[in-house]
């Protein structure tokens, strides 16, 4: 599991956005977002590192938590 701390992530299309991004790198991707501790958990065979460059892409940096 990788849990990583999104500063940026305010609203629900943000919420969106970043289950969106993860979901396009492994669709079968569980994603749990805490928009109130700006947090997210995902459960992926995606590689970590991967789903960080693609956050970060998307506009969303994070780190690991």
């Amino acid at each position: 599991m990788l849990t990583l701390n999104i500063k940026d992530m305010s609203c629900g299309h943000c919420v969106s956005t970043v289950q969106k991004t993860v979901k396009a790198l492994d669709p079968a991707a569980e994603v749990a977002t805490d928009l109130a501790s700006k947090t997210v958990r995902i459960e992926s065979t995606a590689e970590a590192g991967a789903i960080v460059a693609a956050l970060e892409e998307a506009g969303y940096p994070s780190e690991r938590v």
